[in-house]
């Protein structure tokens, strides 16, 4: 099963929106998810071929919050309105995680072009909702670099309360996967020891398509690639990751509380512009595509 969130008033995707209605995010009544004043809202949907079933929630996030969402997801499918998938405006499939827990030197072959040896524990760093980025949104560099890099990875939704979790229960506790690109400001997350500065940029993190459920799609043997302009610039298998997403899942888990709709970001192949010689960076006009096999593309315009 696919699940997306879109955007249902007249204009774009606002990150800055809150919440109209009731706390819970599920729509009831006349309660239809949508901000009044601005005419805007948005829903969770099935994907389903070329059209969107619209579900009673007002994004995935809240869709998996609700203790019983495949229920839900198909008590409402029989009646569900329908959309045209083409020309929808999707938001980040998760628009408004309460964490986003990143992993970095997590895949053997970006260890080797960085000249270091597989790490005893993961590198974890965070990020916030203000950072995520639609499908086909606009990726504006930031005025502050000159060497923005890009990271595609694929990004683990969790789908059950998760706290000092064995790999296992871990393991049962994903919803599903998505795909990320962790664009990288590398001139300011190279300035200290510690990477936050460079990694958790507003608007800087694309994120979706959609979510396609753990019954639906198996990572090892699938291929994740960053495309520039059509050009492959990194190319993996989630099969190389030093950590696997259950053990990073139950890892984390140790420390923090993990709620459903939070994410993970497990890492990057290699191919990353910092390692290349002569260096890289994303410039204005260029395409940045994101894809995994079994998940799709993420795709989005880069703007100065």
């Amino acid at each position: 099963m696919k699940l997306a969130t879109v955007r249902t008033g007249e204009v774009g995707w606002n990150r800055q929106l809150t919440d109209a209605g009731n706390d819970t995010g599920v729509i009831t009544g006349d309660d239809t998810g949508e901000d009044t004043e601005s005419g805007t809202g948005t829903r969770a949907a099935v994907v389903q071929g070329e059209e969107l079933l619209l579900l009673p929630a007002r994004d995935v996030g809240r869709l998996l919050a609700q203790a019983h969402w495949r229920e839900v997801v198909e008590q409402a499918l029989a009646d569900a309105e329908r959309l045209p998938l083409a020309g929808a405006r999707l938001t980040p499939v998760i628009p408004r995680p309460g964490k986003i827990v990143c992993v970095g030197h997590n895949y053997r072959a970006h260890l080797a072009e960085l000249g270091q040896s597989e790490p005893a524990a993961p590198t974890l760093f965070t990020k916030w909702a203000d950072g995520l980025l639609a499908h086909r949104e606009p990726l504006a560099l930031p005025a502050v670099s000159t060497q923005v890099d890009w990271e595609a990875e694929m990004a683990v939704v969790v789908g059950a309360p998760l706290r000092g979790a064995r790999r296992e229960e871990a393991a049962a506790a994903i919803a599903g996967y998505t795909i990320a690109n962790d664009v990288s400001v590398r001139d300011l997350q190279k300035r200290t020891s510690q990477w936050l500065p460079g990694k958790a940029f507003d608007a800087l993190t694309p994120l979706g398509p959609w979510l396609v459920t753990a019954d639906a799609f198996e990572p090892a043997g699938q291929r994740i690639r960053c495309l520039i302009d059509g050009e492959v610039v990194q190319e993996g298998d989630p099969g190389d990751l030093v950590f696997d997403a259950a053990t990073l899942l139950a890892e984390v888990s140790t420390f923090t509380r993990l709620r459903p709709g939070d994410l993970l970001l497990t890492g990057t192949p290699g191919g990353v512009g910092m390692a290349r010689t002569p260096q890289r960076w994303l410039q204005p006009g260029q395409e940045l595509i994101t894809e995994i096999t079994g998940i799709g593309q993420l795709v989005n315009p880069v703007i100065g």
